[in-house]
């Protein structure tokens, strides 16, 4: 009998079977094996948080008919866009996604969930679904496949701790016991690990602030590529348990984009990347390849409407300002940071670094294939997950359809930092990113075509985003707001929980 594979999550562990091979009847006997006494469906609807139906498992036989059908549920209050008088949708679960849940203390076992109308047919508005559809076209208009993975920043807030304090803005990778509230990272890695996510690394991040009786933390968990819907259900599966470990610790977990003028937000970088037969395709003999420079053009060309599904809330643009970190700016560049797209660090010379680290191990080793990913910097902790990468599909897609993609992405290539004031000049050549909530829907409105063509955005979608976006009526928000210390406080604690 071979050995069994190393599997984090304990379902698949337990089968010996990878968890996109599982069926209904392996679910059925981890249950009857674990003694579970509990099943959650769980499911993102239109505000992008993920919801909970909780089952009882009385017998096999209800068991296997929930596994089989499903169960109704009321669409109008978890889509703004259905009728009351005709709201009920089927939520169906997918096995693949199944975990153990980490909380629980009735033993439980959770599986993500599809939602269906009536008919039997996908119900086209949910984020799960045009996520789906996204990456389907782009497949169809490419023959590639559309790849993810995504930096999860937050802040702990706690009470204050008088020993081992870290200098505001300099808490980029310290070590405990410095880095506070390292040990709740890693309970949550493991825990998110476990219920199906592929992680990456995590470490502290650059934000460390310090006000009255508190303290903020800000820490990362970045997560491996996989495929666009699978990177959506991992973030939002791990917010949810960073969040929840958070709250047993007695701590607030906030990924909302900004909590502190003055002091590091907390944005949600993507990195893509494209894959044909499973190869990574970012590369060439002359360094990026013609797709990723496509691809990249696309993001530029639609990156203003972009903050429609990845800036969803005022304060997300009170992170996106000038002279930070931050990008404001329209272009891209290697390594850069100010940059709107960067294309970080590749695995090239692998083997050569690794000989000098272990030049008595040359002959245990073996190269790792080269590899790139593209990084999209602006979307913070608001976003919604599925619709945002919905949206980079579609600007990937249309960076294939646009005539002289890859010269129109070599004409926002940018070198030096583009955000310090003193490059003013080198700034000015490039659009802007939007400076409000109202700003962002207009541009979704000038742009709406682009996702909406193929089918992929329900009109009924767009149109309830902008009439969100426009509700907010935060246009010059900032200067506003300048100097009013407690009205910022106050919008600040409104979205924390975004």
């Amino acid at each position: 009998m071979s050995p069994k594979k190393i599997m984090r999550n304990k379902i698949a562990s337990y089968l010996n079977k990878e968890p996109v091979s599982f069926t209904k009847k392996d679910l059925m006997r981890y249950i009857r094996s674990a003694g579970v006494r509990m099943l959650n469906f769980r499911y993102v609807a239109g505000d992008s948080r993920l919801k909970t139906l909780n089952f009882v498992i009385n017998d096999d036989k209800y068991l296997d008919r929930v596994l089989s059908a499903g169960e109704r549920v009321d669409g109008s209050n978890l889509f703004k866009n259905i009728d009351a008088s005709s709201s009920d949708l089927y939520v169906l679960p997918r096995y693949r996604t199944a975990f153990v849940n980490p909380f629980s203390e009735v033993p439980a076992v959770d599986v993500l969930c599809s939602f269906y109308n009536p008919d039997g047919s996908p119900f086209s508005s949910a984020p799960e679904n045009i996520l789906k559809r996204a990456h389907a076209r782009f497949q169809e208009k490419t023959g590639l496949d559309f790849h993810a993975l995504g930096e999860l920043e937050y802040y702990v807030i706690s009470g204050k701790d008088p020993l081992y304090p870290t200098a505001a803005q300099r808490g980029y990778h310290e070590a405990f016991p410095f880095s506070k509230w390292e040990n709740l990272r890693c309970e949550a890695m493991n825990a998110i690990a476990e219920a199906g996510g592929r992680i990456k690394y995590g470490h502290s991040e650059v934000g460390f602030i310090r006000t009255g009786d508190a303290e903020m933390t800000q820490q990362e968990i970045e997560f491996l590529p996989v495929d666009c819907s699978d990177a959506a259900d991992q973030l939002a599966v791990a917010k949810w348990i960073v969040s929840g470990i958070g709250r047993k610790h007695g701590v607030a977990v906030t990924f909302a984009p900004k909590i502190s003028i003055g002091h590091a937000g907390s944005g949600l970088h993507f990195h893509t990347c494209l894959l044909k037969n499973g190869k990574n395709i970012m590369l060439s003999d002359r360094g990026l390849s013609p797709e990723a420079k496509k691809a990249i053009a696309g993001f530029l060309k639609l990156a203003r409407s972009l903050t429609a599904f990845g800036n969803t809330v005022p304060t997300s643009y009170f992170r996106l300002v000038p002279h930070q970190e931050a990008p404001i700016s329209v272009c891209w560049g290697y390594r850069n940071r100010s940059a709107l797209v960067r294309v970080p660090l590749g695995w090239h010379n692998s083997d050569v670094m690794i000989n000098d680290a272990n030049p008595r191990s040359a002959r245990e080793l073996c190269g790792i294939k080269p590899g790139q990913t593209v990084e999209f910097r602006s979307a913070d902790g608001s976003a919604n997950l599925h619709l945002f990468l919905a949206g980079l599909c579609c600007a990937a897609r249309l960076g294939f359809e646009m005539k002289d993609s890859v010269k129109f992405a070599d004409g926002h290539f940018v070198e030096g930092n583009v955000s310090h004031a003193e490059n003013k000049n080198l700034s000015e050549r490039f659009p802007k990113l939007p400076a409000s909530c109202r700003e962002s829907a207009q541009e979704l409105e000038k742009d709406r075509q682009a996702y909406e063509a193929l089918g992929v955005f329900p009109s009924s979608v767009t149109d309830a985003i902008i009439k969100k976006l426009r509700s907010y009526d935060d246009r010059n928000l900032s200067e506003r707001l300048y100097g009013k210390e407690e009205e910022i406080k106050k919008l600040v604690a409104e979205y924390l929980y975004c």
